[in-house]
């Protein structure tokens, strides 16, 4: 894959990502934006390193990829949407994972390392999960440690699966917490899963934008 495209292909979330979340449900933040720099942090650099050598600047291609990540969210938000209440889980996921790919390819355009270990720890801050990225690493320092054995000895259950919904919903925003009543409806959550991904989307990367670009 070149650099130009790395921007505009994204796969889902990994197949193993859900069992990780239902493992440590209340962990599901962290355990996102680990899996987060492992899978995104080389796509980043190589489409920051390819758009610099074509003469684009720092602002610019950060702004493409707030627009490009915003597009996405409202494209996943529409065809996961439509199963209302039953895919609003994978629809919760999806849009993490949108979310958090914006973020290392706004840090890589301004020029930060994306494999840095404070990458998944700003995110984190930018989501408003904790106060200062100092303490999102302290707290995702414990993640690994943890998380191996919540797998080996837990059985999943009904109140993995709703603590997960819960996090998911606090990771990505409180504005879709309070609207979920249509999100739950199927085919009208399309439209209103897309808008809502779209602003959510667009609002992470104002973040980003402000933080990475000063």
């Amino acid at each position: 894959m070149t650099g130009a495209s790395d921007l505009e292909t994204i796969d889902g979330p990994p197949s193993t990502l859900r069992g990780r979340l239902l493992a440590e449900p209340e962990r599901a933040p962290e355990v996102i934006a680990l899996a987060a720099s492992e899978r995104f942090a080389e796509p980043a650099r190589r489409w920051a390193a390819h758009m610099a050598a074509h003469g684009h600047s720092s602002e610019e291609m950060a702004r493409v990829a707030v627009r490009r990540h915003t597009r996405m969210a409202r494209a996943e938000g529409a065809v996961v949407g439509l199963g209302g209440a039953i895919t609003s889980v994978a629809d919760l996921m999806a849009l993490t994972w949108i979310q958090s790919r914006l973020v290392f390819f706004v840090a890589a355009a301004y020029g930060y390392d994306p494999a840095h270990p404070m990458r998944p720890a700003e995110l984190l801050a930018l989501h408003e999960l904790y106060e200062t990225p100092a303490a999102a690493r302290e707290a995702l320092d414990g993640v690994g440690r943890s998380l191996a054995t919540a797998m080996a000895g837990r059985a999943f259950d009904h109140g993995s699966e709703r603590t997960l919904r819960r996090k998911l919903l606090r990771f990505v925003g409180r504005k879709v917490a309070k609207r979920m009543a249509g999100r739950a409806i199927p085919f009208l959550a399309s439209p209103i899963s897309a808008v809502q991904n779209g602003n959510l989307t667009g609002e992470m990367g104002g973040r980003a934008l402000r933080y990475y670009g000063g």
